[in-house]
């Protein structure tokens, strides 16, 4: 009786290929999140309050104001109280209960997530060409692009949504795939609706705004009645937003007063030539691709552009191949539809290129750059087929001809995208650490004059709230840092004055009746009179 082995070579070159695709993901998972710490140096005030109310989640179940198991986190004290997103706290609360706080696991989780919306990108990708290389080249992108870097690797809501609007995509597109929803597809897309509205502020438009777009998904009346049964779906998922609502009127949009030109202008056609204009500044991506993001603390300001040239000229030729060819299918017509809804949130700003608010527009080109690529590949593939049953003389001529066409083109892009990427991790890691703009911005100076007031002996140190903002949360997260009890700090409300004799460290732009022990950026260290 002879002994057959189930093993064969074929099985052994998949599982070699899988362990080396294993491997090359672990170690590009290493280098993105490699020095999380050093680059963005300090840590930003919105980090720091995040970060702190996530600890208090995970020790107590109640945030810094006592409320318990809030939907919406209160963010600080008046004048400067703002309303944080649920999804990005209640994360790190979980992994906050096996692994102590710190500035690297905030941002950690940030990079992990933005990690993984690129592999899922690129899911999206191979599911959609059934291409393998189509999928490592869309997931390659979305890890090198500048835009998407440099946001996962701030402790911010906006940093998970590139990861909702995956699982969105994804979950449509499988639908997409079947003549029927089944009632988990229905699910699968309004859950992740619901996720996209709670991860981060744009997606209280953008969602809704999407979910209204799933109606050109509905090419006949079963398909209409699976898009309705999603928005019932989704709807229920509103229900807690529309009660926190009704019982505080106001403060969810109390943020989205400040940044808006909307209360400020004079007329509604105001209004309206406003929205325009900044909808086609926003929508030109030019000043995304020159000087990118202007704020220091979402782009390092000497790295240029905060898109790269090429991904961006396949999105365009992406763009352009389905209008042309492909506008009969549903999901490419719901990608245009949302492509340009995305852009909707941060027009309705005054703040040109916003990365947060403006990040599910480059979650989208990065998906619209799928059409441009099976065009550039299956054009390689049907050259190389002909060339092979050419004559030998034709088939040099034309394999030629067809290395500088569309072939030639692919390899040109992708290898223009490798250079410009490069370039920016250069210049990342060069002037990223050290520049004094992104030292200004990330609240740098802080951890100085905290260090300082700590060493010496007075106590308790008072905390003062200025110009700069509510600085206070720095003292309350890195005592916590320390296992220093936060009662050696007084957090004095706006306009009250510390006693005579206190240490105080300020985010005042200047002080009166007082001793000035040290500034550091735009925070000090005093001692009242």
């Amino acid at each position: 009786m002879r002994l057959h082995t189930s093993a064969t070579p074929r099985d052994f070159t998949q599982l070699y290929r899988i362990v080396l695709f294993l491997l090359c993901v672990v170690i590009l998972f290493i280098l993105y999140t490699y020095g999380l710490t050093r680059n963005p140096p300090g840590f930003y005030i919105d980090e720091s309050a995040f970060a702190y109310n996530a600890y208090l989640i995970a020790r107590t179940g109640a945030s810094e104001f006592g409320v318990r198991w809030p939907l919406f986190f209160k963010n600080f004290t008046p004048p400067f109280t703002t309303y944080a997103n649920p999804v990005c706290i209640y994360l790190l609360a979980a992994v906050n209960l096996v692994f102590p706080p710190s500035i690297w696991l905030s941002r950690f989780l940030s990079a992990t997530a933005e990690f993984g919306a690129a592999m899922l990108l690129g899911l999206l990708a191979f599911r959609i060409s059934r291409r393998r290389p189509i999928g490592i080249i869309v997931g390659f992108t979305a890890l090198v692009t500048p835009w998407l870097f440099e946001v996962g690797r701030l402790y911010f809501d906006s940093s998970f949504y590139p990861l909702a609007l995956a699982l969105f995509l994804l979950a449509l597109y499988s639908a997409l795939s079947k003549e029927r929803w089944t009632w988990l597809d229905v699910v699968k897309i309004g859950a992740t609706l619901g996720l996209l509205t709670y991860t981060y502020t744009i997606g209280r438009l953008l969602a809704p705004l999407l979910a209204l777009g799933l109606v050109f998904l509905a090419v006949n009346r079963r398909r209409l009645f699976d898009v309705v049964k999603v928005w019932i779906v989704y709807g229920l998922t509103l229900i807690p937003l529309a009660v926190f609502n009704l019982r505080h009127p106001g403060l969810l949009t109390s943020r989205f007063a400040l940044i808006s030109y909307i209360r400020k202008e004079p007329s509604m056609q105001a209004i309206i030539l406003r929205f325009i204009s900044r909808y086609f500044q926003d929508l030109s991506l030019i000043g995304l691709l020159t000087s990118g993001d202007v704020n220091a603390r979402h782009h390092v300001p000497e790295a240029n552009g905060s898109m790269l040239i090429a991904p961006l000229i396949l999105s365009l030729l992406g763009i352009v191949i389905v209008v042309a060819y492909r506008r009969r299918d549903p999901f490419w017509r719901f990608m245009i539809f949302a492509t340009l809804a995305a852009v909707v949130p941060g027009a309705l700003t005054v703040d040109a290129f916003h990365t947060g608010r403006m990040i599910a527009y480059q979650i989208f080109l990065v998906v619209l750059m799928v059409p441009a690529l099976e065009w550039l590949y299956e054009a390689s593939k049907a050259e190389n087929l002909n060339l092979a049953v050419e004559d030998a003389e034709s088939k040099s001529a034309k394999g030629v001809a067809g290395l500088t066409s569309r072939q030639a083109l692919l390899i040109g892009l992708l290898l223009a995208t490798a250079m410009q990427a490069a370039y920016f991790q250069v210049v990342f890691w060069r002037d990223g650490p050290t520049s004094p703009k992104r030292a200004l911005a990330l609240d740098v100076g802080y951890k100085t004059v905290y260090d300082a007031a700590t060493a010496m002996p007075s106590r308790p140190i008072y905390l003062v709230d200025g110009y700069y903002g509510p600085a206070y949360i720095h003292a309350l997260w890195y005592a916590t840092l320390e296992g220093r009890s936060i009662s050696e700090f007084v957090h004095l409300d706006k306009g009250a004055l510390p006693p005579p004799g206190a240490l105080v460290i300020s985010s005042e732009s200047d002080c009166a009746n007082c001793e000035i022990i040290l500034r550091s950026e735009q925070y000090m260290l005093y001692r009242e009179f």
